[in-house]
Formats: structure tokens, sequence, C-alpha cells
């Protein structure tokens, strides 16, 4: 098998949304990770239904795949950054109302999941708080998602509630295990912040994984580098894809790049497919 790779619209906040589809495909990928946002597709839009099939279209057109991320900084509140999330002391269910529109707009653009988090828990709450408003967030976010057949992916963020695999895993527990709450990996946060190596969190994720995030990092720091200017082993990384037969898309994860983004990701595809060219040769080495 192979991978398969998107690029996300968050690292072309400077493109309109159908000139950054119309480059990504362009430069060959196979998908995109798109960020609901007011630069692109605006989730509170008075005709968000109009400009979803719009996008829908012209995704189809270019024959990439999707899976929507939910990660824009201030699509909710124009003072703090991710306000309010799951886990805020207050306004919770706008959090859960704007996921809530993100599963349609994922099931309206034939998306492969959509993926969210936590959040980062207020000053003075303790866990068993924390854990009562995630859960019953989720809980709701979940019912849409099977009223509207769409896979959800938590996703693991450094310096948030939820920011290891493990946490993820004891997430599903907690809930029960449903089927239709699974993984977002980023690898460069293995790096950054996991206690494993990228290989142990996408082994640890297996089944799970429904959507991979590619970017570089170094450890004990949150940002997301180009390939090869962090500590990424880029092709063990893969290899990992590969050993636990991942078949979602694995986007590119740079949302500062916008500035240069056609050449930054032009190069950043050019990387992974000498990386997976790599992965791929050293397990038929090993076969043999």
């Amino acid at each position: 098998m192979s991978l398969r790779f998107g690029y996300g619209t968050n690292g072309f906040g400077s493109h309109r949304l159908d000139d950054a589809l119309g480059v990504i495909a362009g430069l060959g990928y196979d998908g995109v990770a798109l960020t609901v946002d007011h630069p692109h597709l605006d989730p509170f839009a008075p005709d968000l239904a109009l400009r979803t099939a719009k996008v829908r279209r012209r995704l189809d057109r270019l024959g990439l795949a999707v899976v929507v991320e939910t990660g824009a900084r201030y699509v909710m509140d124009p003072w703090h950054k991710h306000e309010p999330t799951l886990v805020s002391a207050d306004g919770r269910e706008r959090r859960v109302d704007l996921l809530c529109r993100s599963v349609r707009i994922a099931s309206d653009l034939g998306a492969e999941a959509v993926s969210f988090w936590s959040g980062t828990l207020p000053d003075g709450t303790g866990a068993d708080e924390g854990w009562q408003r995630l859960l019953a967030g989720v809980d709701e976010v979940l019912a849409e998602a099977e009223r509207r057949g769409v896979v959800c992916a938590f996703e693991p963020e450094p310096g948030m509630f939820v920011d290891t695999v493990a946490g993820v895993l004891e997430l599903r527990r907690r809930l029960g295990s449903p089927e239709r709450l699974r993984v977002t990996l980023d690898v460069g946060h293995c790096v950054c912040n996991e206690p494993g190596t990228v290989t142990d969190c996408v082994h640890a994720a297996g089944a799970l994984l429904a959507n991979v995030q590619l970017d570089d990092m170094v450890p004990g720091a949150h940002e997301h580098l180009e390939f090869g200017t962090g500590e990424v082993d880029l092709p063990r990384a893969l290899g990992a894809l590969l050993d636990v037969g991942y078949s979602g898309l694995a986007a590119v994860e740079l949302p500062r790049h916008g500035h240069a983004a056609p050449v930054v990701a032009a190069r950043s595809l050019e990387t992974l497919r000498a990386a997976l060219a790599r992965a791929q040769g050293e397990r038929e080495a090993v076969r043999t």
C-alpha cells in the first residue's frame, strides 16, 4: 500500500479558497485538510449551504479528498484564541454548536472525518470537572455525527486538557468506546509533547487513526516547522503509518507558512514523496 498526502488550507490563509484548492491539486496532492474559518468556508455564514455545495463541486472536479478541521483561532471570539472550548467555564455550548455545524459541513462535503480537540482547562478547574465538561460536549457532537454518518477524529494537543494519544484513548473508554470517535495524530506533537516516539504513538492509535497531520517539531516547543528543520524522522513516521495500514489522508499542517504557501507546499510534497520511497524501500528490504 501507499499513503495519500494532503495539505491544510490553514497554510493558505492569504489565498481565496478556490485558488488554494487549485494550487494544492495542481501540485499533485491527493486531498485537503479544510479548516472551517471566516477566510475560507465560514461555518457561520448565512449562505453556508450554498457555499458548501460549491466547495463540494470544486473538490470533486479537482479530485481532492477532504477532511474537516476545526482549529480556527478567532472564528468565535475575536479577543481570545480558540475560545470557548469544550472545557471552558462558560460558552461550551457555542463550541458544541460549531462542532455540530462542522459535522454537517463534513457530511455535505463527503469528508472522511471531522477533527477537533478539547481546549485548555481554565486555571483553578480540577480534572474531574474537566472530564465532565468534555464528556458532555463530545457526547453531543457524536450524536450529530451518528445522525449524519460522519467520523469524528479527536486530536491530542500540547497544552490542552487532552494532550496525548493515551488521553484520547481514555476519552474513548469513558464514553464507552464509540465507533465514530477515533484519533487525529499530528506527528510533530509526538516529538514536541508525547512520552514515546512517533512510532509508539502511531501504533498506540493503530486502527483508530482517522486523520494524520504532518509537520516537523522539536521537543518542548509547539511550533509547526517545515520538514527537515526539527527532529521528526519522516521516513520512520511514514513507515509506522504503513505498518498499521493507515488509509486516510496525511495532510501537511503548516499554518504559519501562508506567506509562501505554493513554494512551501511544493517543497513539502517533494520531501514527502522521497521519505515515502525510503520508507517503502526499507520495508521491502526487511521482507527480503
